[in-house]
């Protein structure tokens, strides 16, 4: 198997097999397998045909590389430099991805996840980003890991009706919107954009506030491709406000570390703690975790929320890359008295009760229509829970059955 970069379908540029095609060239076996910007365009490309690329960062996703055997060739470098897209409509790109699932079924693997698919397909005159043909391609990968007894869990951040029509189509997405929408409803002191998203979401989803990269904002924003036609869960000045109001929170440390600021892999997120995001206010985390955990789904908590962390910047400083913010090392010690915390032994709580609860293995309903006011409830014969959030007071109440 190739040594895997951490993001999207490709390949370390250390690999064996791209270190055999750069000393072999025409004559190694996995000619093929990387993508070159001729692959896409054999006949050259036009200005207009290379910024209608949809990048996840500045710049065009090719990087020229002179190979061991002196050519040079442009490579298809969506992510970094030293990450090579493979060619998954290729012979030895579909070869390469058939082994991998084997392998992953062959360990005991039941779930796998499709990182940023959303780029996976290229094609002439388009913006290579969630074509018709990305489509094709996951169905073909999902029905590939289903015949082997593997779930697929879809991660791509695009506009909102793209991650419904994902929904129906494999086992699992992430519910991006989720995040940025609990922000706002708070901010705005209104629940109705978070209701309308609640009413429509996929069930089959992972429910998150927080991830290893930031808090992503296109997920709720219009499409950039036809905002008029396809707007946004909120609208773009709202949004606007929003990203400023987390910068506000985070005391302008978020936005050291977002866009432009530093050396940033994803333009369409903002790099920030989910703690850091609400100004370090533990009633508000508290009752944005407790949305998330009552919401249907699979609640995923990434271990910087599940200490309530804040923004680091000694690391931030020592890397330069945006994305560190959110990663911080914890030592023994701080873990430690981190776990006594009040905001982390209750989230603990609720975590706890969100997975004994025999009401979250029945009926879920969204009953309020208050424009200020979340009010959901899960049924399971005599089993019940129910959560109401006022956001605008903030105030949160979870009652239940025994």
């Amino acid at each position: 198997l190739l040594r895997r970069s951490p993001r999207n379908l490709g390949a370390s540029a250390d690999s064996p097999q791209f270190q055999d095609w750069s000393r072999r060239g025409i004559h190694s076996r996995y000619r093929g397998l990387f993508l070159t910007r001729n692959a896409i365009f054999p006949d050259g490309a036009s200005d207009s045909e290379l910024q209608a690329i949809y990048r996840p960062r500045p710049g065009l996703p090719f990087t020229e590389v002179r190979m061991k055997n002196g050519a040079v060739e442009t490579l298809w470098t969506t992510f970094t430099p030293q990450q090579i897209d493979i060619d998954v409509q290729h012979a030895l790109g579909r070869e390469y991805l058939n082994s991998i699932l084997q392998r992953f079924s062959d360990s005991g693997i039941t779930m796998i996840r499709l990182d940023a698919v959303g780029y996976a397909v290229k094609k002439a005159g388009t913006k290579c980003f969630m074509l018709p043909e990305t489509f094709e391609f996951i169905d073909a990968i999902a029905a590939q890991a289903r015949a082997l007894g593997m779930e697929v869990l879809v991660e791509v951040h695009s506009h909102y009706r793209r991650q419904i029509e994902i929904a129906a189509r494999v086992d699992w997405v992430y519910d991006f919107a989720l995040p940025p929408l609990l922000l706002h409803a708070l901010e705005f002191k209104t629940a109705m954009r978070l209701k309308a998203w609640v009413g429509i979401r996929p069930a089959n989803a992972l429910t998150v506030l927080d991830t290893h990269d930031g808090i992503g904002i296109l997920d709720i924003g219009a499409d950039p491709a036809d905002r008029n036609a396809h707007p946004g869960l909120v609208p773009e000045g709202e949004l606007d406000a929003l990203v400023e109001a987390i910068h506000r929170n985070s005391g302008g440390t978020s936005r050291m570390a977002t866009g432009a600021a530093a050396s940033n892999l994803d333009l369409y997120q903002l790099n920030c703690t989910y703690y850091h995001a609400l100004g370090c206010n533990d009633r508000s985390y508290l009752l944005t975790r407790a949305v998330q955990l009552f919401l249907p789904g699979i609640p995923q908590i990434y271990y910087v929320g599940m200490f309530a962390g804040g923004n680091d910047l000694e690391l931030l400083e020592r890397t330069g890359v945006g994305r560190d913010i959110n990663r911080h090392y914890f030592s023994a010690a701080e873990l430690t008295a981190n776990s006594q915390r009040e905001v982390v032994r209750q989230l603990w709580e609720l975590i706890r009760f969100r997975n004994r609860h025999r009401a979250f293995e029945g009926q879920f309903e969204l009953l309020s229509s208050d424009a200020a006011v979340l009010l959901v409830r899960w049924t399971n014969a005599a089993h019940w829970a129910e959560l109401r959030v006022d956001f605008a007071s903030a105030d949160f109440a979870l009652t239940c059955s025994e």
